[in-house]
C-alpha cells in the first residue's frame, strides 16, 4: 500500500471520513495531500512505523518549496519506519486530524501572509507539548512572527532585525555534539547553502551543529534539539534549495532528526 499518498491509503481515509470530522475533510483531503512512496519504504517486521506530515505550500519567493519538498520527503522516507505525508495547506495545523501523526515537519514561512491562525497555533502547541515531535526546516524559523510563543516552541526564531545570512555559498558545518543520537558518528561536512545568522532566542537547547560565518567570523547554530513539554523538537536552518537538502549529510540530519522527534531509535547509516 502506498503509505505516503493519502489518496492511496483507502482504509485510513475511510476511517477519517466516517469520523466526527468527516464532512469537513472529504474533499479537503483529496486535494491537500500529495506525494508517493514505494513498497520498499515500508518498515521491516518488528519495527514501529511512525506517521509524519510535512507542512508546506507558502514561503519566501526565493525558497522554491515545490522543488525542495519532494527532496525533503525522500530524505526522511529513506528511513522505512517513517511514513511521510505532505500537505500544501498550513491550515491543516488547525485540524484535529493533526493528532493522527507522530511528528510535524514545518517547511513553510507565511511570507507577507497571515499565519494559519489562532486555532492552528493552539493545536500545534498542544501537539508538541503533549508528547509529539516537531521538526523545523530552514526558513520555518520565520513562521508565526506574530506569535510570541513561537520563539519558545522553535527554540530560536528568525529576527528580521538581524543580518539574515552570509552570501549563498560553500561552508563547513561542524558537528559539536557527537554523543547525541542524531549526530552520533557524523563528521564535519561541506555544504553549499545559506549560513543563517538571524536566529534569536534564549531558550536552553542542545547544540548539535554550528558553522562559522565568513562575514563576521562567529559561529552560528545549524542544528539543535530540546524538549517542549513532553515533546521533542529538532530544528535545523540548513536546506535553502533542493541541492542543499539532497546533500547526503544534510538529508541524514533531517532523517535522523525526524526519527528522533518521533521517538524512534536512530539507525546507524
Amino acid at each position: 500500500m502506498n503509505r505516503a499518498h493519502i489518496k492511496s491509503r483507502p482504509l485510513s481515509r475511510r476511517k477519517f471520513l466516517n469520523g466526527s470530522a468527516g464532512v469537513l475533510a472529504g474533499a479537503w483531503l483529496a486535494s491537500a495531500f500529495t506525494g508517493s512512496c514505494t513498497a520498499a519504504d515500508q518498515p521491516t517486521q518488528g519495527e514501529n512505523q511512525k506517521r509524519i506530515v510535512v507542512i508546506t505550500g507558502i514561503d519566501y519567493p526565493g525558497h522554491k518549496w515545490k522543488l525542495t519538498t519532494p527532496v525533503l520527503k525522500e530524505a526522511i522516507a529513506k528511513d522505512k519506519r517513517l511514513a511521510v505525508d505532505v500537505t500544501e495547506d498550513p491550515k491543516f495545523l488547525a485540524s484535529p486530524e493533526l493528532n493522527q501523526y507522530d511528528a510535524v515537519v514545518l517547511h513553510f514561512m507565511n511570507w507577507e501572509q497571515p499565519d494559519p491562525g489562532e486555532k492552528a497555533r493552539a493545536n500545534l502547541k498542544a501537539f508538541v507539548e503533549g508528547g509529539k515531535g516537531l521538526v523545523l526546516v530552514h526558513f520555518a524559523c520565520g513562521a508565526f512572527q506574530d506569535w510570541p510563543e513561537f520563539k519558545n516552541l522553535a527554540g530560536r526564531a528568525w529576527d528580521p532585525k538581524l543580518r539574515a545570512h552570509d552570501p549563498f555559498g560553500k561552508y563547513t558545518v561542524d558537528i559539536v555534539d557527537a554523543k547525541h543520537p542524531i549526530t552520533r558518528g557524523m563528521k564535519a561536512f561541506e555544504t553549499t547553502d545559506e549560513l543563517y545568522t538571524c536566529l534569536a532566542g534564549d531558550r536552553k537547547v542542545r547544540m548539535l551543529a554550528t558553522a562559522k560565518s565568513k562575514v563576521d567570523g562567529k559561529d552560528y547554530p545549524m542544528a539543535f534539539t530540546f524538549r517542549y513539554g513532553k515533546g521533542r523538537v529538532f530544528h535545523s536552518v540548513l536546506g535553502h534549495d533542493a541541492p542543499a537538502l539532497a546533500n547526503p549529510p544534510v538529508a541524514q540530519l533531517f532523517r535522523r532528526g525526524t526519527a528522533w522527534a518521533a521517538r524512534l531509535s536512530i539507525t546507524q547509516e
